[in-house]
């Protein structure tokens, strides 16, 4: 009887469980833009924390520290899109050198797959049919008929058909413009909160942790505690060591870049560096910017070449040499589990959830290495 209550209470406890694992993952996908928003908020709160605390050390109020430190972040966002802007409108008045080089590389694509065509037909299709002569439509009357016209009659006029205006029904098209227009609008309203929720969450810090650490007693108190400083080191360890990892990448493509004289070189070789730290995706995506940088100049194979070797090289340099003294040895995630949280983050949320997916699971592994009945997920997810 107690066996059986046992294995009743068990079973009743691993259905909750899944339960609300669904409902959390149900959330998750259709509040995808509010968790996004807090989420970024909160990395950029922790990342900027020990700023406010040099300023608090001056002196200064925790709420005016807060407030200069975010002034000075805003500035340095609004200068690099000034710079940004800048080169944009460089790139725009060669917009015409673009359109040409890309016509120009149409127009070679299609004439080579016209000749690959050609050169497939002539050589599965018998030569005796490739030779035969079309058979004009004479031919194909009877002689006894050639000579006779045959007579033509219109056909009787239509009745009128009054014209009734139906509201054309919207196309796919203007439904998938619509959708995109109404996500996009949404996507720019949660992130217009993001320096309104970084500057409360870092003026408001400590009334923040002791109101959420008064939610514990005793023991869970000391975990939580550990905890919240386990998550605000490891985003800041996560946070830095790639930005660091990506000024490294940037300095040395923009290096190459200027050495071939490739056009826009200080805009696409930061852009090229930051895109090769994106997780399974990044060389690609690194090779992107230079490749569209050099159309308008490279009229030989040679440059290219030389683009999509040295970016495969700083990509492979960076992933094996820099990033595990830079990120790895904070993080602490095996490769099974980095690769099954960029899976589940980015179905879940698309590619920002790629961006997110190491430092929200290294995040849940700080969780359970200082909850005392979490430690065994804990291991699970290390290395």
């Amino acid at each position: 009887m107690i066996v059986s209550e046992s294995s009743t209470r068990r079973s009743t406890q691993a259905g909750i469980g899944i339960i609300a694992l669904g409902a959390a993952i149900t959330l998750l996908y259709f509040g995808r833009i509010f968790f996004i928003t807090v989420i970024i908020a909160s990395m950029i709160a922790f990342l900027l924390d020990p700023m406010v605390e040099f300023f608090v050390r001056l002196r200064l109020p925790r709420s005016l520290a807060s407030f200069v430190v975010c002034t000075i972040s805003l500035m340095f966002l609004y200068l690099a899109g000034v710079g940004l802007y800048t080169q944009s409108v460089a790139m725009l008045d060669d917009l015409p050198a673009y359109t040409d080089r890309i016509n120009e590389l149409v127009d070679t694509i299609a004439t080579r797959i016209e000749r690959v065509e050609q050169g497939v037909y002539t050589t599965l299709i018998p030569k005796r049919l490739q030779e035969r002569a079309p058979v004009p439509p004479e031919t194909l009357i009877p002689p006894a008929s050639r000579g006779k016209r045959k007579q033509v009659t219109s056909p009787p006029p239509e009745p009128a058909i009054q014209e009734v205006r139906i509201r054309p029904e919207p196309t796919p098209l203007v439904n998938y413009i619509s959708d995109y227009l109404s996500s996009f609008y949404n996507v720019v309203l949660m992130a217009s909160f993001v320096p309104f929720l970084v500057y409360f969450l870092l003026s408001w810090r400590d009334h923040v942790r002791s109101r959420f650490l008064y939610l514990f007693d005793g023991e869970n108190r000391d975990a939580a505690s550990s905890a919240w400083v386990g998550v605000g080191e490891m985003v800041r360890a996560y946070v830095i060591g790639n930005f660091l990892l990506g000024l490294v990448l940037s300095v040395a493509s923009a290096l190459l870049f200027a050495a071939v004289k490739l056009p826009y070189w200080l805009v696409v070789a930061p852009i090229s560096g930051f895109l090769s730290l994106v997780p399974y995706i990044g060389l690609p995506l690194a090779m992107i910017p230079p490749m569209i940088a050099a159309l308008p100049a490279a009229r030989q194979p040679a440059l290219y070449l030389f683009l999509a070797v040295s970016v495969s090289v700083l990509h492979l340099l960076a992933l094996n040499l820099f990033y595990p003294k830079f990120v790895g040895a904070r993080v602490h995630l095996n490769p099974l589990v980095v690769t099954i949280a960029l899976m589940f983050w980015g179905m879940l949320w698309g590619g920002i959830g790629l961006l997110l997916a190491i430092p929200l699971t290294a995040a849940i592994k700080a969780i359970c290495d200082n909850v005392s009945n979490l430690r065994p997920y804990g291991r699970l997810l290390g290395d």
